[in-house]
């Protein structure tokens, strides 16, 4: 491919090289190496490597185990960043479990160091829950968030949070439980929550959660918390999902073992 600047020399300004770098990512499925940055952009090597960091920091970049491709900022000002595609695959199982449960189910993307609420149904205890569409809430205090922050290398984690404290023991706790995060009122008082998160090729893209009161059965009900994320995953992802964390997380048609073991680590989780 022929560099998009062919023959020009680099741009001089900072402004200048950070329009040229995001100017190679051609459309939002563009994923590209830092060699093909560098190339495209004729930059040398260490230049693109320092402004990648620095958009990725900024949101405006993200960067995965295949490579760099648009972040949250870059895709919000070309609509909702796919999350209209989430809230469709997501909307019959939130339904499901809604009436189901009779809890209040919540959509979610992560945003930031924050979690933002994409959905809500429930019953009349959602009006006991403070949480609503468009709203933020801190993803460290909240099982949804702390479901997403799970899949994501602990670096992402500290960029994100800042001081994450006992936040990765936490994430820990999350990964031995096949990915199920379980909050008692860090966020909301009186408002306990179980939830897993949407995952795609290159890690989690939302979380889905159930949320009730003190007496809301959550380890009966987490296993259809984590069905409904895993089908949520088929329905935006159907090809098989690489096996990024295959030595972790076993992929199979149901949580393994007897869900009584899988869950007895969430009964006593007050982090």
């Amino acid at each position: 491919m022929t560099p998009l600047n062919a023959g020009a020399e680099p741009p001089p300004s900072m402004v200048e090289r950070m329009t040229l770098i995001m100017d190679a990512f051609a459309g939002r499925a563009a994923l590209l190496t830092l060699e093909d940055v560098a190339r495209r952009t004729r930059l040398p090597r260490s230049t693109a490597h320092r402004i990648l960091d620095q958009l990725v920091r900024l949101d405006w970049l993200e960067h995965t185990s295949s490579g760099y491709r648009l972040g949250r900022r870059a895709l919000g000002l070309g609509g909702d960043g796919g999350h209209g595609r989430i809230r469709e695959a997501a909307a019959p199982l939130l339904h499901e479990l809604q009436l189901s449960t009779g809890l209040v189910v919540h959509l979610a993307v992560l945003d930031g160091a924050d979690v933002r609420f994409l959905d809500k149904a429930g019953g009349p205890f959602a009006r006991s829950v403070p949480s609503r569409v468009g709203g933020r809430a801190p993803a460290r205090a909240t099982a949804l968030g702390r479901a997403i922050l799970a899949w994501l290398e602990p670096e992402r984690v500290e960029a994100l949070i800042g001081d994450p404290g006992s936040l990765h023991q936490e994430l820990h706790r999350v990964r031995q439980r096949r990915g199920l995060a379980f909050e008692r009122g860090d966020c909301f008082p009186g408002i306990t929550s179980v939830a897993a998160a949407i995952r795609g090729p290159e890690g989690p893209v939302a979380g889905i959660s159930l949320a009730g009161d003190s007496r809301a059965p959550l380890e009966r009900v987490a296993p259809l918390v984590c069905d409904a994320a895993r089908q949520a995953s088929r329905a935006l992802f159907p090809e098989p999902e690489p096996l990024r964390h295959a030595a972790r997380v076993p992929h199979r048609g149901r949580l393994p073992g007897p869900i009584d073991r899988l869950l007895t680590a969430g009964r006593g989780d007050r982090s």
